[in-house]
């Protein structure tokens, strides 16, 4: 009886060790470094009314590492070079996407995988022209070449493509080029606006997913991004649902299959210094992991999760002036710093009467819950009236520049002011070079511990699904 049970156990020794990965989870944190992370499970805990954290997903993977994410020309990294560095394992200057600093061109790990026969799905919530998926298949000198970009979308035969709409699918003005979804449908591809729509079109071969209502005019801009989380995102549009339809496209076609999955958004509003949306799209990109590790579950001897992010964006940090933490008072704004600033330029709208501060007072009540759940001290109205009165100067035309969204400047001094009520601190409206996380569990994660460069990570991935 001990020798059968020693031989079945070194039957299952053998099969153990002998499986194959043939699914790869690569998950992307636009802008979130480590205090992102923990920012969102010390929320979580304050909301529990307790000290300490609630973990998520994705910090319950049990080999965890730092990576370092300088450019090839800069100490601080832009998306594309960064982008570049996780896709090829090759460092680039800031602006590029799939060339090397010389301008030769690299493969990504995606399209290395895919001449091996793979399926390959890349997900995100911003534009699938953006500079993450598109480090995945495009090779450009300028990462807002953005129709070119999508040009070379259309050739990649890879299987799935799942985010918001293109950036550019009009040709350049002077040029026969053609728009970018007709181009894309003549390579095999078929469209689905809405996740309902692809999930009536999942025998197609290739399948490009985008959110409703963004092209049915070809000649619109697509809108580069899903709705904050914070702002109501549709379910169809969360990544945990999106997640699993992916992953069901991708094995209903393949044997074996890649998915990269880009929390877009934690950047954006990083870059507007949104404490509560950065959050909110921390935990949505936490749901991704966690769809990921469901399917792990099943599949634990094939499958390989690599989590970590492109870049830290805004210099987070936890504290601001003494050793306490508010991070529940987070939960009082109720609208993105985008849709409150909207909400505010509206008042300065050409032919209305020049706002009151009660107008605004309302707008902040209503969003922030300031005068209320807030308590607003005489400083802040100061500071914020100050704000306004400049508005009032400037007929409401005077912003605050971020990458994405030009902020009014009364938004700005109101996101501030929550921000410094639950002690958070920012140090910067663009990236950083801090060191980002890098979590991982499954076949061949035991190489993703300590201190590593953005460009040891794919590298590794490809090692461990060719050391079998």
């Amino acid at each position: 009886m001990k020798r059968f049970l020693y031989l079945c156990v070194c039957v299952f020794t053998c099969l153990s060790l002998s499986a194959e990965v043939k699914y790869v989870f690569y998950l992307i944190g636009d802008g979130m470094g480590i205090n992102q992370v923990l920012a969102a499970e010390m929320y979580l805990a304050e909301l529990d009314s307790a000290i300490g954290i609630r973990q998520l997903n994705m910090t319950t993977l049990p080999y965890t590492g730092q990576a370092t994410t300088f450019s090839k020309s800069n100490g601080i990294t832009d998306s594309a070079a960064a982008g570049t560095a996780l896709a090829t394992g090759s460092k680039t200057t800031n602006g590029t996407l799939g060339l090397n600093a010389e301008g030769d061109t690299l493969t990504s790990i995606a399209e290395q995988l895919k001449a091996k026969g793979w399926g390959v799905g890349l997900m995100t919530t911003v534009a699938i022209d953006h500079a993450t998926p598109a480090a995945f298949y495009a090779n450009v000198k300028k990462r807002d070449n953005y129709y070119e970009v999508g040009k070379q979308l259309a050739y990649t035969n890879f299987d799935l493509f799942c985010g918001a709409a293109l950036h550019r699918p009009a040709p350049p003005e002077g040029t026969s080029d053609v728009y970018l979804y007709d181009l894309i449908e003549e390579q095999g591809y078929t469209i689905a606006q809405g996740l309902e729509e692809a999930k009536a079109k999942t025998d197609a071969s290739k399948l490009i997913v985008v959110q409703p209502n963004e092209i049915a005019d070809r000649r619109k801009k697509g809108s580069g991004n899903f709705p904050y989380m914070i702002d109501g995102r549709p379910e169809e549009l969360q990544l945990k649902t999106l997640v699993p339809f992916a992953i069901d496209y991708l094995k209903q076609h393949n044997d074996r299959f890649f998915l990269m999955i880009e929390g877009g958004m934690i950047d954006y509003a990083g870059h507007g210094r949104d404490g509560a949306a950065n959050i909110g799209e921390t935990l949505d990109f936490d749901g991704a992991v966690g769809a990921a590790l469901e399917f792990y579950r099943q599949h634990p001897d094939e499958t390989l999760i690599v989590v970590t992010a492109d870049h830290e964006t805004g210099g987070m940090a936890l504290g601001n002036s003494d050793y306490t933490l508010n991070l529940k008072m987070l939960q009082h704004q109720h609208c993105s710093s985008w849709v409150l600033s909207d909400e505010i330029n509206a008042l300065f709208k050409k032919g209305q009467k020049k706002p009151k501060w009660q107008d605004i007072r309302a707008i902040l009540e209503k969003r922030l819950d300031f005068y209320g759940e807030v308590e607003i001290t005489d400083k802040d109205e100061e500071y914020m009236q100050k704000a306004f009165k400049n508005a009032l100067k400037s007929q409401g035309k005077r912003s605050f520049k971020t990458m994405y969204k030009d902020l009014n400047t009364l938004c700005n001094a109101a996101i501030g002011t929550l921000n410094y009520k639950a002690k958070l601190g920012w140090t910067s409206y663009t990236h950083t070079a801090s060191e980002v996380p890098v979590f991982a569990i499954g076949k061949g994660a035991e190489q993703f511990t300590g201190w590593m460069d953005n460009t040891d990570i794919a590298p590794k991935i490809m090692k461990a699904v060719s050391d079998q």
